[in-house]
């Protein structure tokens, strides 16, 4: 690996192990529409995926229409959503947004970032997974993963902010693979670069980050 990365700069490195890693990366949350995605992703904040998918298969069988779902008694919602994290603030943003998709364009998510913002739950992070998993538009969100990930790695400082990491990763990768890119650092976090006891040993990395520099 050392003699490989003679031959090609650490940005080439890194796109390498990831593609050897997930070659066709894929979202883990399960969703059948744009509007379950969305709601989805809104609801994955401070949870897991795998939580997530616990509690949508219930929610999208039981209110099988976004009309439904706006109508829905809020209290029924937080019932179903309650392993998550502020369920009770979660419930509200999934009634808000049926009511928004509704009311204002015709049941269709809406592709346009301020739009988006303006529903509530809704940030920069979300609309870039909805944007790069639906749409396939270039976007590279930042979770904890991401940042984590990047941080490590060198391919930001310690002390960039979201926005600031998001900005760099967009220079050093392509534009055409920021969500391809996105979903395999996600996923590198989330199984091998773990924020507790990360596989180090197994990583082929480990000679750049900087994590197992200091460990």
């Amino acid at each position: 690996m050392i003699g490989l990365m003679m031959k090609m700069n650490k940005v080439e490195v890194i796109e390498n192990y990831l593609d050897e890693l997930f070659k066709e990366p894929k979202c883990e949350l399960n969703y059948h529409n744009d509007y379950e995605l969305l709601i989805a992703i809104v609801l994955s904040a401070q949870t897991t995926d795998k939580r997530v998918n616990s509690v949508t298969p219930i929610l999208f069988d039981r209110y099988n229409s976004l009309e439904k779902l706006m109508n829905a008694d809020v209290s029924d919602i937080e019932s179903i959503l309650r392993p998550l994290g502020s369920f009770r603030k979660k419930a509200v943003y999934v009634k808000e947004i049926a009511r928004i998709l509704v009311s204002k364009y015709n049941g269709k998510v809406p592709t346009n970032r301020k739009c988006l913002e303006a529903m509530p739950g809704v940030g920069r992070k979300t609309v870039n997974v909805f944007l790069g998993e639906f749409y396939n538009i270039p976007a590279i969100a930042v979770d904890t993963h991401v940042e984590r990930v990047s941080k490590r790695l060198g391919l930001a400082k310690d002390e960039d902010n979201v926005r600031e990491v998001e900005e760099k990763l967009k220079r050093k990768f392509k534009r055409e693979d920021w969500a391809k890119r996105h979903l395999q650092l996600v996923l590198f976090g989330r199984y091998h670069c773990k924020a507790v006891s990360p596989n180090c040993d197994e990583c082929k990395l480990k000679s750049i980050c900087k994590y197992k520099k200091e460990s």
